[in-house]
């Protein structure tokens, strides 16, 4: 039984921070939540055309109290559907860097799910300043589910067709265990998936191995693999589906998630070293920036 007492859901007052508080509320009413929305108000730092640089921050001018409470009030009009489910709620305005923020503020409940929108910034944006939703996703040490533009609105727990990828690294069987779990409460069906690269043609020393027969070697151990984790017990009440792909992992993902229409993708995001940081493991970033459905990524 998975406990998600509390979950935080960061509201910028864009249509996708909507989209994302509706999933937050959908969530809530399956598990009983209480639901906490925080408004981040940007240093003016950060409201300046980039790469314009200051030695301190200037405060952002328009943060007085009434602005703080006129946010709130607004926080409070946008949890409606959640008190009239009956949830506990509470809304937070701060000011700072919104991704610190967020995290801090998961942290300091403490959060069992984050859930926030995503915005497709351009690969520009990307790199001058970053996505809020990627940096929370490198730092936060709860679940994170991110949500789409693209994601179906709901009012109830909309998660019936559950896709998780399997690399059979520590944080990919995390996110097994709780991808079980949701399938069993929700009666949702669960495929899995094992992707393994082939080697690039230019790696002359390796390639000369990667022959069919070597492939099917490597796909049957892989298939022996994901039916050892579905043991008996889960079979009693789940029939989850196992694939095994080969080519670029991220796009092999996305593909069966359009394939098998799934409406929620669980995967692993390895640990929070310096090196994971920097990569946020590529897989799960390619994923999380592509992807058409909610993604709830995990941590080991």
């Amino acid at each position: 039984m998975i406990e998600v007492r509390r979950i935080l859901c960061p509201v910028d007052f864009s249509d996708t921070s909507r989209l994302a508080l509706n999933h937050a509320v959908a969530i809530g009413r399956w598990y009983h939540s209480q639901i906490t929305a925080l408004h981040v108000i940007p240093p003016a730092l950060l409201l300046q055309p980039p790469m314009v640089f200051f030695a301190d921050p200037p405060r952002n001018p328009w943060a007085g109290p009434a602005e703080h409470q006129a946010l709130a009030e607004h926080l409070r009009a946008w949890l409606a559907p959640a008190i009239a489910a009956g949830l506990q709620t509470d809304v937070r305005v701060e000011d700072g860097n919104p991704a610190a923020r967020i995290v801090d503020c998961a942290a300091a409940l403490p959060a069992d799910l984050l859930v926030i929108g995503t915005h497709g910034h351009s690969a520009l944006e990307r790199f001058l300043l970053g996505s809020v939703a990627e940096k929370v996703l490198r730092k936060a040490a709860c679940p994170v589910l991110t949500v789409p533009p693209a994601a179906v609105s709901t009012g109830t727990l909309p998660y019936k067709r559950l896709l998780c990828p399997i690399d059979f690294s520590e944080s990919s069987l995390s996110a097994f265990t709780f991808a079980c779990a949701i399938a069993k409460e929700s009666d949702a069906r669960l495929s899995l998936l094992h992707v393994f690269e082939s080697v690039p043609a230019e790696d002359v020393l390796v390639a000369r191995f990667d022959t069919p027969e070597f492939r099917r070697v490597v796909e049957q151990q892989a298939r022996q693999q994901l039916d050892a984790l579905v043991t008996a017990d889960i079979r009693t009440w789940c029939q989850p589906e196992t694939h095994v792909d080969h080519g670029k992992p991220y796009r092999r993902i996305l593909e069966a998630a359009e394939r098998e229409k799934a409406d929620l993708i669980v995967i692993g995001v390895r640990g929070r070293n310096p090196l994971d940081v920097m990569l946020f493991g590529s897989t799960t970033n390619h994923v999380v920036r592509r992807a058409t459905c909610p993604v709830l990524t995990l941590k080991s």
